[in-house]
């Protein structure tokens, strides 16, 4: 049974009001929609994929709880990947340097 009734056709979103507000808290003074559209969507990905992480550790430990260490690890995992590629992306020459 799902929750919350109804059939779902589209997924569930981060409502674009508090990815505004994270761009303007960063200094923005006018956010166009699309850039917070983007944002939204960039920041759930990561979200699902730290979520597939932490439900992996918390089955790999035979719980069924996620719990706070689960997501910590998940987040750390994910960082160590993000940083990995971003390092061998600065590293590779790039159009510019040619």
């Amino acid at each position: 049974m799902s929750r919350g009734g109804g059939s779902r056709r589209r997924r569930q979103e981060i409502p674009l009001a508090p990815v505004d507000r994270i761009l303007h808290q960063a200094g923005a003074e006018r956010v166009s929609e699309e850039a917070a559209i983007l944002l939204r969507d960039f920041l759930e990905k990561l979200a699902r994929e730290v979520a597939k992480e932490a439900v992996e550790a918390s089955r790999h430990a035979e719980r069924k709880t996620v719990t706070e260490e689960d997501v910590k690890f998940a987040i750390s995992r994910i960082q160590r990947y993000l940083c990995a590629n971003y390092e061998l992306a600065r590293l590779s020459p790039s159009e510019e340097q040619r």
